[in-house]
């Protein structure tokens, strides 16, 4: 499940954890859109924000020889 955490520096108060199985994050310019299937729930910009996906994705595949 995509599972993003969101930090302000400075301003560890303000961190925030998104979680959704339908979760996915795009770029729009300077900003940063979260979005499911509902449509877009949190906009910011990118600049001012740190983003990092913190969910553990699944491995590959192995490769069939």
């Amino acid at each position: 499940m995509p599972r993003y955490l969101i930090r302000h520096p400075g301003k560890g108060s303000e961190d925030l954890v998104l979680e959704d199985p339908d979760l996915t994050l795009t770029f729009h310019g300077n900003w940063a859109v979260f979005s499911d299937t509902q449509g877009t729930f949190l906009a910011l910009p990118a600049n001012e924000a740190q983003i990092q996906r913190v969910d553990h994705q699944a491995e590959p595949a192995p490769q069939k020889e």
